[in-house]
């Protein structure tokens, strides 16, 4: 079982499964600079938004980290409220709405660090997740997974991993640190929260995109979790406080 939550990409790629859909690393740097039709970096509000974030920083990873945590806490993480249509899945979707999950939110990163000239592409693995809310679990029918979302920046000449999925408030709802990100190493989810309690665990890389590639999570998504546009109707803040004093 694949469980490193860090270090290089050959430690990643070494126990892992080649994924069933093919993936997009093997492009020309350039191409993780344009525009793509979920990861909109020329959308006027993403362009405004990495502008104000980074101000005037002109080292790339100075920027990168700034616009991570703008990211990770700026926009509440909700697995809730879930729209695979094609205007929902956009980064300045997300932005709009101040909300998103995983895959949305490393969807913004991108589209926010390509709009200041950073390459970046959007990677995507399956997981079990053991920290979660009773009505996800309910939804899911599983902790495991499929298709769990990050970002992969360029670098000072290498491709860094970065989630910035839970936000700082959650985080400490939840009795997790918060996940850092300093563009040298590569920054994925907690293994473990404050007290020990098993978090994630990372079980196959599906590899990384230059754009989300939603025809196949879609296929996953209605095969895997049928129920899960129940979700919208529900509220993650309030099932997570309650659960917090449930406890």
């Amino acid at each position: 079982m694949f469980r490193d939550v860090g270090g290089s990409d050959e430690s990643f790629m070494a126990t892992n499964e080649p994924s069933k859909f093919p993936t997009q690393e093997n492009l020309k740097l350039e191409h993780y600079l344009l525009p793509t039709a979920a990861i909109d970096a020329d959308h006027p509000e993403v362009i405004a938004f990495a502008q104000e974030v980074v101000g005037s920083t002109q080292n790339p990873l100075s920027q990168a980290s700034q616009l991570y945590l703008a990211v990770r806490d700026r926009i509440q993480y909700d697995p809730y409220k879930l729209d695979l249509s094609n205007s929902g899945m956009k980064a300045s979707r997300v932005l709009a709405l101040g909300h998103g999950w995983c895959v949305t939110k490393s969807a913004l990163l991108a589209a926010a660090c390509r709009a200041v000239g950073i390459p970046a592409r959007v990677g995507y693995a399956d997981v079990h997740n053991h920290l979660s809310t009773r009505r996800l679990r309910e939804v899911i029918g599983s902790d495991t997974y499929y298709w769990h979302g990050y970002a992969a920046l360029y670098l000072h000449g290498k491709w860094v991993k970065a989630t910035p999925v839970f936000d700082f408030s959650l985080c400490q709802k939840l009795k997790m640190t918060p996940l850092e990100f300093d563009g040298i190493s590569d920054s994925i989810l907690q293994a473990c929260d404050e007290h020990g309690n098993r978090h994630m665990e990372y079980l196959r890389l599906r590899g990384e995109y230059a754009d989300i590639p939603l025809a196949e999570m879609r296929i996953a998504f209605a095969q895997y979790y049928p129920k899960l546009m129940q979700l919208n109707a529900a509220n993650f803040e309030t099932d997570v406080s309650d659960e917090i004093l449930a406890r």
